[in-house]
C-alpha cells in the first residue's frame, strides 16, 4: 500500500515540475524577445552575414530550436482547444459563422515555429492570431442577392 502512495506522489511531483517548466518557458518566450529588441544594435557591415557560419548564429539557431520544442505543444494545444470551442460556438449560435471564425482566427492563427528572427526581436511572436483587416475583407467583392 505504501508503494502505491509513494508512486502517486512521485507522479504528481513530476507533473508539477513539467508544468512549472513549461510555464517558465512560456514566460521567457514572451518577454525576452521584446527586451532584446529594445537594445541598440550596431549597424551591420557588408562583411557581416546573417546566413550563419559563426558561433552567434549557431547559438541562436539552437535556442530557437529548444524554444520551439517547448512552445509548439502549448500553441498546438491552444489551437486544438480553440477549434473545438469555435465549433461549439458555431453549433450553439445557430450556425453563426462570424462567432466561430472570431474564435478560430484568434486561436489557430499565429506563430507556431520560433526562429532566430523571433528571438532577436526582428519578427514578433504572435501566440494569438490577428484577424484580417478591413482592407483585406473589402478587397473581396460582395455578391448581390439574386432577384
Amino acid at each position: 500500500m505504501n508503494s502505491h502512495i509513494c508512486l502517486s506522489l512521485s507522479a504528481a511531483a513530476i507533473f508539477r515540475g513539467v508544468a512549472i517548466t513549461l510555464l517558465c518557458a512560456l514566460c521567457t518566450v514572451s518577454t525576452v524577445p521584446s527586451a532584446w529588441s529594445q537594445e541598440s544594435a550596431p549597424a551591420a557591415s557588408p562583411s557581416d552575414s546573417t546566413e550563419g557560419g559563426n558561433a552567434s548564429s549557431a547559438g541562436m539557431g539552437a535556442a530557437a530550436g529548444l524554444t520551439t520544442i517547448l512552445y509548439l505543444p502549448l500553441k498546438a494545444a491552444f489551437a486544438i482547444g480553440g477549434g473545438v470551442v469555435g465549433g461549439l460556438a458555431y453549433a450553439f449560435s445557430g450556425g453563426n459563422e462570424n462567432a466561430a471564425k472570431s474564435i478560430w482566427t484568434t486561436s489557430m492563427y499565429g506563430t507556431y515555429i520560433i526562429t532566430p528572427e523571433h528571438l532577436r526581436g526582428d519578427r514578433p511572436i504572435r501566440f494569438l492570431g490577428v484577424p484580417e483587416t478591413e482592407s483585406a475583407q473589402a478587397s473581396v467583392p460582395e455578391m448581390e442577392p439574386a432577384r
